[in-house]
C-alpha cells in the first residue's frame, strides 16, 4: 500500500468523494470531519502517511490544527487543500511547514503526487528515526566506564590520553575500546565518530562554548 492518508474536512460529500478517489489510488484512508476529532484521535506516527487538510472549519481551523500538530511534535507532513484563496493563509502555512497548497477543483494527478511526495518524505523521516533509535539502544549498552571512554575517543584523544584522563592504563583502555566497537557494531573509528556525530555525543562532549563558562 502507498501509505495512509488522513481527510479532515467538514464537508461529508467531499470526504466521502476523496476517500473513493483516493481508495482507487492504493490509499488507505481514515477521514475527519473536524479538526478537534483528528486531534482526539491522533494519527499512527509509525506508518508512513499525510493529512489532507481543509483550511476552513468548525471549532479547529486547518491552520489552527496545523499548529496543534507542530506542538504536538507531529512528523506528519500536510497537504492543504481548500474551496477558498487565501495568499495571507497559504503563505503562513507553507512557512510553519506544510507540504503544499490547493484549491478546489484540483486534478487527480497533480493532488495525487503531491500526496505520493509527501508520504515518501515521512517514509524517509521515519527510516532515519528508525535508524537512530537503533544506534541509541547501541549505545544504551555501553557500561558507564565504556561511555566515557568512547566519549574520550570520538574527540580524536588517543589511548594513551584516554588512560590518563580515567587514571588506567592503556592495556584497559584498549580492551574497553575493542568492546565498544563490537557492541556498536562498527569497524573502525570514522564510523565511530560518526555514530557520535548523528547522536550529538560530540556536542554534549565538548559542553557550552567558553564565554558561556
Amino acid at each position: 500500500m502507498p501509505g495512509i492518508v488522513y481527510v479532515v474536512d467538514d464537508d461529508a460529500s467531499f470526504r466521502k468523494a476523496i476517500q473513493r478517489r483516493l481508495e482507487m489510488a492504493g490509499y488507505r484512508v481514515l477521514t475527519y470531519a473536524s479538526g478537534q476529532q483528528l486531534l482526539d484521535q491522533l494519527p499512527d506516527e509509525n506508518e508512513p502517511g499525510c493529512i489532507l487538510l481543509d483550511v476552513r472549519m468548525p471549532d479547529v481551523s486547518g491552520p489552527e490544527l496545523q499548529s496543534c500538530l507542530i506542538e504536538l511534535g507531529s512528523t506528519l507532513p500536510i497537504v492543504f487543500l481548500t474551496g477558498y484563496m487565501d495568499i495571507i493563509v497559504t503563505v503562513k502555512s507553507l512557512k510553519a511547514g506544510a507540504d503544499n497548497f490547493f484549491i478546489k477543483p484540483v486534478r487527480s494527478d497533480e493532488l495525487l503526487k503531491a500526496l505520493e511526495k509527501a508520504i515518501a518524505r515521512h517514509e524517509t523521516a521515519l527510516a532515519l528515526k528508525g535508524k537512530l533509535e537503533a544506534l541509541r539502544s547501541r549505545l544504551s549498552t555501553l557500561t558507564p566506564r565504556q561511555r566515557q571512554i568512547f566519549e574520550i575517543i570520538v574527540r580524536g584523544k588517543t589511548n594513551k590520553h584516554a588512560a590518563r584522563e580515567l587514571g588506567s592504563t592503556e592495556r584497559t583502555i584498549k580492551a574497553h575500546r575493542k568492546e565498544i566497537m563490537e557492541k556498536m557494531k562498527v569497524q573502525s573509528l570514522a564510523q565511530l565518530v560518526s555514530i557520535a556525530e548523528r547522536l550529538g555525543v560530540l556536542a554534549q562532549a565538548s559542553g557550552p562554548p567558553k564565554d558561556e563558562i
